[in-house]
């Protein structure tokens, strides 16, 4: 399910580590929502849509479609 946040890292050339850093956690955990071991909390989806600026729908497969929806200006994370 989360093979979308694999793509976009790799898209990057970002390394795990460099994204679990981000999300503040481990890149032993961070790796097991890449392999859809564990699933991602809500406010991890929402710091991973603003660092890759697209939805958490397409994160999610939802929707094809990577434009982001308009964001409210106070988002604070």
């Amino acid at each position: 399910m989360y093979k979308r946040i694999k793509d976009l890292r790799e898209d990057k050339d970002l390394t795990q580590k460099i994204i679990a850093e981000y999300l503040n956690m481990s890149q032993n955990g961070y790796s097991q929502y890449e392999t859809d071991t564990n699933k991602i909390p809500v406010e991890v989806l929402k710091k991973l849509a603003i660092y890759y600026n697209t939805s958490i729908d397409y994160l999610v497969e939802l929707t094809d479609e990577k434009k982001p929806y308009k964001r409210k200006n106070n988002l604070i994370l």
